[in-house]
């Protein structure tokens, strides 16, 4: 049988790509050689580059997305991407490649542009039924007064970027003193803020993928933090969270967590693997979905491998599937 060749794409024009670069170290030790011909291409800001053996920096021809290697012109079967924040995680890779008809392992354009907007992803998982916090979603040239703010929801709240991950400017505010500062944190990352009630309860996350035309659900894991949230830090720096996988909850829980995060995945149109985040609302005893991750982490750290790894499968296992499952669209 041929190998199929495949696009593995890397780095990004945000402050994500670090992660990205992190990633890319797991899911390239982890792509079966014996069934893929891999091509690892950083897109970067000063152009798309595909590094040789002798480390020279090939371009890619973005008109038809091919590599010339000597004599040779490569053009690929399948496009892997692992890119966080834009362009790889906000559909616009999505959308060229569409174009020139090249499969891909992610959502589609449409999905991956509305899930990167955290406040219009919230409208549509509410629309279908599934619990989320009450929220305010901000523009810049609006200039809404934290007063008006505070009309409309309580505090605790939490202010963030509207598009973007890693929590990368992301504050819990728990006085009216500090939304200033934490508006203007926001506000530094991107033109549109989110700002949303706390919920108090346990926070879970869980990765959701389609294979073989099902939908099926990693084991949850529950987040820990020594931190007062979840933030960068929180995630990236060892030692300050717990992450727990599988999580030590009741079938009732699990079940109930589970199932929302396949009605979030179904409503979203999603592909590939995506991971979401729930907070169970100890009031209410509901999850109440925080966000929907279409690039999820793939490093040594993330969450996506250790419960790929607790569901029995080997990441090698998993990317195949990924990739052979984006040829059924």
């Amino acid at each position: 049988m041929q190998k199929k060749k495949i696009a593995f794409l890397t780095g990004g024009y945000s402050g994500e790509a670090v992660i990205s670069y992190k990633s890319a170290e797991t899911i390239e030790k982890n792509l079966d050689s014996e069934l893929f011909d891999v091509f690892k291409i950083d897109i970067h800001p000063t152009g798309w580059w595909f590094k040789d053996e002798a480390g020279n920096n090939i371009p890619v021809d973005k008109n038809v997305f091919s590599l010339t290697i000597g004599q040779q012109k490569i053009t690929f079967d399948a496009v892997f991407i692992a890119i966080h924040g834009t362009p790889g995680e906000d559909g616009k890779l999505q959308g060229y490649f569409d174009l020139l008809k090249i499969p891909y392992t992610s959502c589609d354009a449409a999905t991956s542009a509305l899930t990167f907007n955290k406040s219009y992803t919230v409208a549509i998982a509410a629309f279908g039924g599934i619990h989320v916090a009450h929220s305010m979603h901000l523009f810049k040239y609006n200039n809404t007064t934290p007063g008006a703010i505070l009309q409309q929801l309580q505090l605790p709240l939490f202010v963030k970027p509207n598009n973007g991950g890693s929590s990368i400017g992301m504050s819990k505010v728990m006085a009216a003193n500090d939304l200033p500062a934490a508006l203007t944190k926001a506000f530094a990352q991107d033109e549109q803020v989110l700002v949303e009630e706390f919920i108090k309860g346990r926070e879970f996350t869980i990765g959701v993928f389609k294979t073989k035309g099902q939908i099926i659900t990693l084991p949850i894991t529950e987040i820990i933090t020594k931190k007062d949230f979840f933030d960068y830090e929180a995630k990236y720096v060892a030692g300050l969270t717990d992450e727990v996988t599988p999580a030590k909850v009741n079938e009732a829980i699990a079940e109930q967590i589970t199932q929302a995060a396949k009605k979030v995945y179904g409503s979203l149109n999603c592909r590939g693997i995506v991971r979401i985040d729930f907070i169970y609302s100890q009031q209410n005893n509901q999850p109440y979905m925080l966000e929907v991750n279409t690039i999820p982490g793939q490093t040594e750290a993330s969450i996506v491998p250790k419960q790929v790894k607790a569901m029995g499968w080997t990441l090698q296992q998993f990317y195949t599937a990924l990739i052979n499952e984006c040829f059924n669209y």
